[in-house]
């Protein structure tokens, strides 16, 4: 019976995201949807915001929904420009899109059902906090089409990600906290590397990880009943 409101979420991801990411970015917090939020002090991530009165105890078990994925503005038309001239059709766009959106979801649920940690589970309940995420202007320096004789790519950097993330009580629909975060996936030392599919997937999972590793740490020790 939760059917159909997991699927109204997931059908307005994308526009939401959207709305919501330039929202935050200009410090627009008028909207009434967000009313309850206020900011956090000592965020780890560029900007976050939680509700002071929802009581993060009682969530045991998570849900994510489907990660939606969106790269940078102009991303396909800069990457068949100067001497890269790397060429990316749809269905390439599609498929890193899909395998972003697979390993992010991936990476955050392990992280959180690491240690005895979260039980992760597909339908609302009274003790399941519900996650919703979007990686926006993704930005991939090198992408690895695997069209053939396609020369090799050395970067310092395999590109950029933008993370807007929301949590609401699975059972009431509230939301109770959102945040934003930017991050590069530099080389250390900023040095050369030969880049490709392998490479901006580990690269990739360490910023996954990144954000995972703060939500666990937000999850276990601002709101579990411990401090």
């Amino acid at each position: 019976m939760f059917k159909p409101l997991k699927n109204a979420i997931l059908s307005l991801t994308a526009l939401l995201a959207c709305v919501l990411f330039t929202q935050i970015a200009f410090g627009d917090d008028s909207n009434p949807q967000f009313e309850n939020l206020v900011p956090v002090d000592d965020s780890q991530v560029a900007k976050a915001y939680v509700d002071p009165n929802a009581d993060f105890s009682v969530f045991k078990r998570v849900m994510m929904l489907e990660t939606f994925v969106a790269f940078r503005s102009g991303w396909e038309r800069d990457q068949r420009r100067g001497t890269r001239g790397t060429r990316i059709s749809a269905n390439d766009m599609e498929r890193i899109k899909t395998g972003v959106s697979e390993l992010f979801n991936s990476v955050f649920i392990e992280v959180l059902e690491a240690d005895d940690g979260f039980e992760v589970v597909t339908e609302p309940d009274y003790d399941v906090l519900l996650i919703r995420a979007a990686i926006i202007d993704l930005d991939i320096t090198a992408p690895d089409t695997m069209t053939p004789g396609r020369s090799t790519s050395f970067t310092a950097d395999s590109g950029a990600a933008t993370l807007y993330i929301e949590l609401y009580d699975s059972v009431s629909g509230q939301i109770i906290g959102r945040a934003l975060d930017r991050q590069s996936a530099r080389n250390p030392g900023s040095v050369m590397r030969w880049t490709n599919r392998a490479s901006n997937t580990a690269d990739a999972r360490r910023v996954f990880r990144g954000w995972a590793t703060q939500l666990r740490t937000f999850l276990d020790s601002h709101y579990s009943g411990e401090q």
